[in-house]
Parts: C-alpha cells; sequence; structure tokens
C-alpha cells in the first residue's frame, strides 16, 4: 500500500459527504413549517410522504450531532440538529416515555411504541446533541430512555409481540449489537461503569452465542438457550450485511480493551461473512441467504442494498487498519469497485439505496422509512478518518 491511495480515497470519501451527502440532506429535508424532517424522499429530493418515523428523524439527529462533535462545528449542522431535537422532544414519546414509531407532519402519532429500536435510536440522537449543545435536559433523555429500554429487553414488543414466547422465543442478533453500540455513545455523557459492563457483555455474546464458526457466519436467531435452530426460517436466517457491521462495533470496542483476540476473531468474521455473501455471477453483496442454501421466506434476498455495501466498506478497511490483513483490504477495495459503481446517483446527488441482483436501481427513493441519512453518511465520515489515519502507518 501507498500514501497516495490512501490520500486518494480520503479525499474522495470526504468529498462525498460534504459536497454530496450532506448538501442533500440540507436541502431536501427541513420541514421548516411542522419542525423535524421529511425523511421520504424520491430521486431528485422530492417528497414522497410528509410522515415522519422516529427511526429516521433520531437518526439525522444523531448524524449531524456526531459531525458537529468530531468533525466540524458548523453551526449550519447543529441548527440541522436542533430542528430535530425541538420536534423530538414535543411530539416524540408516549406517556410512558416510550418512543412512537411514527408521527404525521405536525407531530400526531399514527402508529404506537412498539419497536425498540426507536428508543434506541433516540437514546443515541440524546446523547450525541447533548454533547454538541451541553443541554443536560437531553442528557436526561437519553438516560431514561436507556433505562427504559432495558426494562423491556426481555419481551422488547410487550403486548405487540405476535410470537407465543411460550412456544417459539428466540434472541436476536440485533439486541447486544445495538445495545453494544448505544452503550458506547451512552457512556460520553454518563462516567458510569455500567456501561463498560454491558459492553463487555454484548461482545462475549455476540462472539460466542451468534459467532458460528463451524459454519463460519453470523447467526441472527438463536433459541434463549443459545441452541440453534436449523429446522426452520428465522434459524437459517442470515443477514451478511448486519453481521459485518456488528464486528465493527465489535471491532471498536475491542480495542478499547486492547482484546486483540476479539478483533482477530472479528476480522475472520468478516472475511468468512463476504464470502459466504458476495454474488460470484453479478458482484456486491446478498441483502439475506439462508444458512444451508435453501430458499429464503424474504422475496427481496437477492436485492443489493446500499447499507450493506457501506457497513462492509467500514468493516474490512478498519479490520485492515487494525491488523494490516492484506485480504481485508483486497476485500476493501473489491467492495468499494462495486458501490462506487452502482449506488451513487452523479446527476441528482446522493446515493441510491436498492438495487436489483443484476445492480440495477430497483427503487429510485433515496430515503424512506427505513433507510435515510444513516449508514451513507457515517460511512463516508468513518473511511475518510481511517484513510487518514492509515496514510502514517507502514502497511
Amino acid at each position: 500500500m501507498n500514501k497516495d491511495k490512501f490520500q486518494e480515497y480520503e479525499k474522495l470519501y470526504a468529498d462525498a459527504l460534504l459536497n454530496d451527502s450532506i448538501p442533500f440532506c440540507l436541502k431536501y429535508a427541513p420541514d421548516r413549517a411542522c419542525g423535524g424532517y421529511f425523511q421520504c424522499l424520491d430521486f431528485d429530493g422530492s417528497v414522497v410522504s410528509t410522515d415522519k418515523f422516529m427511526w429516521s428523524q433520531n437518526r439525522v439527529v444523531w448524524i449531524f450531532s456526531m459531525l458537529y462533535n468530531n468533525l466540524e462545528r458548523r453551526p449550519e449542522w447543529l441548527e440541522m440538529a436542533e430542528l430535530g431535537i425541538n420536534f423530538l422532544k414535543k411530539y416524540g414519546r408516549d406517556e410512558n416515555g416510550d418512543w412512537y414509531f411514527a408521527l404525521d407532519r405536525k407531530g400526531r402519532p399514527i402508529v404506537k411504541a412498539y419497536n425498540i429500536f426507536a428508543d434506541f435510536f433516540a437514546v443515541m440522537a440524546f446523547a450525541e446533541y447533548a454533547r454538541a449543545s451541553g443541554d443536560r435536559g437531553c442528557a436526561e433523555i437519553a438516560l431514561k430512555t436507556y433505562e427504559r429500554i432495558q426494562l423491556r429487553k426481555d419481551n422488547p414488543k410487550g403486548q405487540f409481540n405476535k410470537v407465543i414466547i411460550e412456544n417459539r422465543n428466540l434472541k436476536n442478533l440485533s439486541f447486544p449489537m445495538i445495545n453494544l453500540n448505544v452503550a458506547s455513545i451512552i457512556s460520553g455523557i454518563n462516567n458510569d461503569t455500567v456501561y463498560d459492563e454491558i459492553i463487555t457483555e454484548c461482545v462475549k455474546e455476540i462472539m460466542t452465542k451468534f459467532l458460528d464458526e463451524k459454519h463460519r457466519v453470523i447467526r441472527e436467531n438463536i433459541a434463549v438457550d443459545d441452541t440453534t435452530m436449523d429446522d426452520i426460517y428465522e434459524g437459517r436466517h442470515v443477514n451478511p450485511g448486519h453481521g459485518i457491521e456488528a464486528m465493527w462495533f465489535v471491532m471498536q470496542a475491542a480495542k478499547q480493551k486492547d482484546d486483540w483476540t476479539t478483533i482477530y476473531k472479528a476480522c475472520q468474521a468478516v472475511k468468512w461473512l463476504l464470502e459466504f455473501g458476495w454474488d460470484k455471477e453479478y458482484g456486491g453483496i446478498f441483502y439475506f441467504l439462508d444458512l444451508r442454501g435453501k430458499p429464503h421466506i424474504e422475496l427481496c434476498w437477492d436485492m443489493k442494498l446500499e447499507w450493506v455495501h457501506v457497513e462492509a466498506l467500514i468493516a474490512t478497511l478498519m479490520g485492515f487498519s487494525l491488523t494490516g490483513d492484506p485480504e481485508l483490504f483486497e476485500w476493501f477495495e473489491k467492495i468499494h469497485n462495486y458501490t462506487w459503481q452502482h449506488f451513487p446517483d452523479r446527476e441528482y446527488g446522493e446515493w441510491y439505496k436498492y438495487l436489483n441482483r443484476r445492480g440495477e436501481v430497483n427503487n429510485r427513493c433515496k430515503s424512506n422509512k427505513w433507510q435515510n441519512f444513516f449508514h451513507l453518511p457515517r460511512a463516508l465520515y468513518l473511511i475518510s478518518h481511517l484513510c487518514k489515519s492509515l496514510q502514517n502507518k507502514g502497511f
């Protein structure tokens, strides 16, 4: 590797963040009349729906607060975060302090508080904004929301859980994965050893229970007694992008503890998931796969999603930065080439989120209730930062 290559990558990713992704969001997302953000946007930035989803509203707040804290203290970034915070403080929670799933444009609730991930993203948003603004009230909202999450974690959907848990109760990778990430963020506003304990336990659970070294994958679902269930769809379900994202969360946590055994294991898992998930015919990473190669229950299994590819870019480059493993850098460049060839919209700006298996745009939206201004700007920031640090390493 040479310094010039990493300088070129740093410039490419930083330019995409500062001169494409952020400007697109700043231009089309703000709802100045009602507060918060328009988040269902067509290819040209026009609004497809005015409904507001708590996952995405909080994610936008977190991104602009994080960039303000870590990249540059631009007033327009803090103002953008504040636009969401004020809307969310006023309308986002029910009487228990749990976060609604969806509101209409004016903030009236239209979907009840049932999805615990809305609460996790609220913790991220309010904790990061508190760091940026010094607003102690926002810090308290983050802390109280996180406490509520821990009380609900054994049955996150509560009365809205359709599964009869006495007969079918699975543990999902999603919870320890996001709990690990969010505990790392909230520890920035509250120096309590409990968060370190949560991080340690989440890493242990992911790497000893969900990492399947025999089959060389990260499982999405296991039984509550930690056994595998390969006779049902959910037990064989593999989401390569999700597992890869979890691995870079693990790398970051392990680096803080100087735990190189876990770092190397996470890097190996990333390579396993890429070998398993790469489409050898058309290129790109499959959305979902069945562990045994059986027909997947989800009909969108063979699509190529933006978030999957940018998370893989983070994980491969971070793993390479930590270990110098050349295979990881080879994977980074392979994924980079596919990603930059297929996802960016060079006419209207920003990136498409959904491609079909052949790499053609499947849905032209730039943002919707599930995917919006989050994975891409986070990846562009982290990759440019990693490339900058790699310029001074001897790989």
